[in-house]
């Protein structure tokens, strides 16, 4: 991926392109680590010295605002981001905190019977447990 499709996706969600948004939108569809502020903001501020902590914060709330980004809260200690929008699950690993994609079956997160009472807007499929790195180095 290039800045180029961080630009367009920018565009596509209706954001208005900044070089700290691109920048920040490019490092999350390059990075499929779900990073946390902190790790966007220490990765990119090498490169855009006027950068802060508080508009990396910023920036990603608003990409989650929009729907360019997830916010994930599986961790109560910390949010992380995820430039992944199309429908799928997290796996979390209670021992080393890694956070793993999971494809889902298709239409698996529109189970929700409609309803009058609400309109769904937003699901999260969340798992914990321990991923396979750290069971085998328990079984070892």
């Amino acid at each position: 991926m290039s800045e180029r499709n961080a630009l367009d996706t920018l565009k596509h969600y209706g954001i208005h392109p900044s070089v700290q948004r691109i920048a920040i939108m490019d490092y999350l569809l390059k990075h499929y680590t779900h990073p946390t502020v902190d790790e966007v903001y220490v990765s990119l501020c090498k490169d855009i010295p006027t950068l802060s902590k508080t508009t990396v914060y910023n920036t990603l709330r608003l990409f989650s605002e929009h729907g360019a980004a997830q916010m994930l809260t599986i961790d109560e200690k910390k949010i992380c981001f995820d430039g992944n929008v199309t429908p799928h699950a997290h796996f979390m690993c209670r021992r080393c905190g890694k956070l793993l994609d999971v494809d889902l079956p298709e239409g698996a997160v529109d189970y929700l019977p409609e309803s009058k009472e609400f309109r769904v807007e937003e699901t999260h499929v969340y798992y914990k447990g321990i991923c396979k790195s750290c069971a085998e180095k328990t079984d070892a």
